[in-house]
């Protein structure tokens, strides 16, 4: 795992209001090996960033993943509100849903979410291009280089 500037954010409970999540999850080949990265910004900049790297997984799984792995970390910040924000138009869709989860190996990943979003105060998915999310994009091809056997 790869872990980014971090920052107190423990006696700044400004933070903690105003934090946003970035999530990224890529896999070269589909499947194939698959990592996952976020990043954790307040208003200015990045305070935390983490990747992981997966094995084979689908980039949908890889996706779902990485907003797991956030979102764990952001209640673990004691974070009780944040907006998420991924480049996954479709795990957005599902998970506000305007679309139905019908794949089996993503059923249980959007229930983690669920089960997990329902611990904030408020919370919110957003969808974004992917230039708007380079930081946890950079993380995960970090993390998928030193893995590659390239």
């Amino acid at each position: 795992m790869t872990e980014v500037s971090h920052k107190s954010y423990k006696s700044h409970t400004s933070y903690k209001s105003q934090l946003s999540l970035y999530t990224d999850g890529g896999a070269r080949g589909n499947p194939g090996p698959a990592a996952v990265a976020f990043v954790v910004k307040n208003d200015k900049g990045v305070i935390l960033g983490k990747s992981e790297y997966l094995g084979k997984a689908t980039n949908n799984q890889a996706e779902y993943r990485a907003l797991i792995l956030g979102l764990e970390e952001l209640l673990r910040m004691n974070v009780k509100g944040t907006s998420c924000f991924l480049d996954s138009e479709l795990v957005v869709k599902q998970l506000n849903g305007q679309y139905r989860v019908k794949d089996k190996d993503l059923k249980p990943l959007y229930e983690r979410i669920k089960k997990l979003a329902g611990e904030f105060e408020e919370i919110k998915f957003s969808h974004v291009r992917r230039e708007e999310n380079k930081e946890a994009d950079k993380l995960v091809n970090k993390e998928l280089d030193k893995h590659s056997r390239y």
